[in-house]
């Protein structure tokens, strides 16, 4: 016996169990504690008792019961509230993780299982050379793809971990504080803006990153499609309630990915969450760029968001054009010698421009008058039995409303109506080829949404309105600055939808290399030949021959971001005081209430108007207020309300940002909107 002199009264014996390699060495220990011993100093003890020479500097306390970190090595024993019945497991804070990008190739790579998702995803973007690491985080695969995968594995003979890439010996993902890669916060340019390939000396000045030259084209260029029969494997939301199963496995930001149960080696999908793309720089991004393009690509092909067959025929002439043609070709190395020109002659002309661009006698007009838009439009009418009317107004766009008259003549009096576009839901109705260029507003009134449509005679019309609508619902006017840049996007998507047939293009699709299948979703290639489909991508392609690689990507992104769809992240939810469920949508600036049955939207709400928000934890539901007294509680019944309350504080956190800033982020007041109850 021992005497309780000894030890004294008060120790009592913890159970440890180590994760080594040794298999000569036991793995459980029992240690003999006193309440008042701190974290290092009960591991200090462990080291001492295994005996076995190595570095032990990556290693911490789990303890399993509570699913928690021991990280606070100075609190003692009886502060963290661990007893003799605890059951603690000494392993390292670095483990193994697969990662899937949105470019579908698979990294392996050490990853923190202790820090904050917030943080892990930061490093881990740093060894992949992804600037603003605050727009993605790490998805769990949702139980239908993993189904997918499995029928898929039965049927194919290929193993199953063919295309990962090993980024293990990174320093970054070993714990060490090593080179970041390509990663760089200086302006010096890594990347060619033409080609988008590294810069011939950022391999060497980066040699011992884990990023070669092989790695970097990996991550930065679009490589060949997969087959149509692989594409009809992969799963594909048919519904809204299947889409929002896509986004409920969202991992919790303000938590470790032990404490989320993720194991080592478990595959997780690296996202881009949120769809404020902030500051691309084709200079510094090539990689960012490159899988925001494909994340959107999939997105598209996969029928995740939805898009008409004029549209689809866009994407795939831009995934045809760069894919088959740039990224596998030697003409964007040689373009880019011509194309470079000093960066200080470039922002010294661009200040001569800004200068100069504005007639010195209407700035102070400018600034004090608030431009208005005047012009004859269609007001197109939808009644019962499909019935429509088209009458012509005299239309006036002036701040965020707007009014129509009988004719011109009467514009000094009384208006017909007046639309107030603040907060409304502003839809293209755009058929190029029909010449149909229409602007669905959806706005909000007591009882929903009311629906009012406008017809346009020409593009530049269209665009000036379109942008001009755009701006109103967020609450903007035209004296804006992004009202001109708004657009001339527009104006540049319609290009695009604008092809005219070029018979020298296309009069023998069967000779060029390109199957539409590889670029279009299945229901669109269920709808016509083969033959014909590549004719009418190769007609597509006809206005954007001559862009770059770089700016191909750019306009595909460009142009997803235009759908109507664009961003949004679905929810299946409950409203306060509604017996039925309903479908919300979250995107960087709104949330939406869906009727789930229809996809028609009911009501929008803006976060620009969002006095506050909170969750109550027990009961699981999110309470928002805004102005005029309006205010909105719901139960999440598709995934953790946490997911959604983090989602409002993420888009508030972004909208913070500014390019007078370092790239350093405020990590704090991220988990500040974030955190929720911790």
């Amino acid at each position: 016996m021992i005497s309780s002199n000894e030890y004294g009264s008060h120790s009592w014996e913890l159970l440890v169990t180590v994760d080594h390699q040794h298999e000569e060495v036991q793995k459980e220990f029992l240690l003999r504690v006193t309440g008042d011993l701190h974290i290092g100093g009960v591991m200090l003890k462990l080291v001492e008792q295994i005996k076995i020479s190595q570095d032990w500097s990556d290693y911490a306390l789990w303890w399993q019961q509570k699913n928690c970190w021991l990280l606070k090595t100075h609190w003692t024993l009886d502060k963290c509230g661990v007893q003799a019945d605890a059951k603690l497991f000494f392993t390292t804070q670095h483990k193994m993780l697969r990662l899937r990008l949105p470019n579908m190739k698979t990294v392996r790579l050490k990853v923190s299982f202790s820090s904050m998702v917030f943080k892990a995803v930061s490093d881990i973007c740093k060894i992949l050379n992804i600037r603003r690491p605050e727009e993605l985080s790490l998805l769990k695969p949702s139980e239908e793809r993993l189904k997918k995968k499995k029928k898929k594995g039965k049927s194919s003979k290929e193993p199953v971990t063919e295309d990962i890439v090993d980024l293990c010996d990174s320093p970054l993902s070993s714990g060490l504080s090593g080179s970041p890669g390509l990663y760089s916060k200086t302006m010096t340019p890594i990347y060619d803006p033409v080609s988008g390939t590294p810069a011939s000396s950022t391999i060497t000045w980066f040699s011992d990153s884990p990023l070669t030259e092989q790695n970097c084209s990996i991550l930065a260029f679009s490589h060949s499609n997969c087959s149509p029969e692989i594409l009809a494997e992969m799963y594909q939301p048919r519904s809204l309630a299947d889409k929002a199963r896509l986004s409920a496995g969202w991992l919790d930001s303000s938590r470790s990915l032990m404490e989320q149960d993720i194991l080592e080696d478990d595959l997780l999908l690296l996202r881009f969450k949120y769809y404020t793309f902030f500051d691309l720089n084709p200079k510094y991004d090539a990689v960012r760029i490159n899988q925001i393009y494909e994340q959107a690509r999939w997105a598209i092909l996969l029928e995740e968001i939805d898009c008409t067959e004029e549209e689809m025929l866009i994407f795939a002439a831009l995934q045809a054009y760069h894919i088959s043609k740039l990224s596998l070709s030697s003409e964007a190395q040689e373009f880019s010698c011509e194309s470079e020109v000093d960066e200080v002659e470039a922002a010294l002309s661009n200040l001569e421009v800004t200068l100069e661009g504005g007639n010195p006698s209407k700035i102070l007009e400018d600034i004090t008058d608030i431009p208005k838009l005047a012009d004859n439009l269609k007001l197109v009418r939808h009644k019962r039995l499909s019935v429509k009317t088209v009458k012509p107004y005299w239309f006036v766009f002036k701040d965020t409303s707007v009014s129509y008259f009988k004719n011109k003549e009467s514009a000094q009096g009384e208006p017909i109506d007046k639309l107030n576009l603040k907060g409304c839901e502003v839809v293209p109705d755009v058929n190029v080829a029909a010449r149909k260029l229409g602007i669905k507003l959806l706005i909000p009134v007591a009882d929903g949404m009311n629906e009012v449509y406008l017809r346009c005679d020409n593009e530049n019309q269209y665009a000036r309105w379109m942008a001009a609508c755009v701006l109103a619902s967020k609450g903007k006017t035209m004296a804006d600055s992004s009202y001109h840049p708004e657009v001339h996007k527009i104006l540049s998507f319609l290009q695009m939808k604008n092809w005219t047939m070029s018979p020298q293009a296309v009069s023998d699709p069967e000779s060029i290399d390109l199957k539409p299948e590889c670029f279009l979703s299945l229901r669109y290639i269920k709808k016509c030949k083969s033959k014909q489909l590549a004719a009418r991508i190769l007609e597509a392609h006809q206005n954007i021959s001559q862009m770059t690689l770089v700016e191909a990507k750019l306009h595909f992104i460009q142009a997803w971001q235009s759908l109507p769809e664009f961003g949004l992240s679905y929810y299946i939810v409950r409203f306060k005081g509604s017996k039925k469920e309903d479908m919300l949508g979250v995107s960087y600036n709104r949330l939406i209430r869906i009727d789930i049955a229809t996809g028609d939207p009911i009501t929008t709400w803006r976060f620009s108007t969002m006095k506050q928000w909170n969750v109550n934890w027990e009961i699981r539901q999110v309470a928002i207020e805004f102005d005029q007294n309006v205010s909105i509680a719901f139960t999440c019944l598709s995934a953790d309300c946490k997911i959604i309350h983090e989602y409002i504080g993420g888009y508030i956190f972004l909208s913070t940002r500014s390019k007078d800033q370092n790239e350093t982020l405020d990590e704090d007041l991220f988990h500040k909107l974030t955190g929720g109850q911790e």
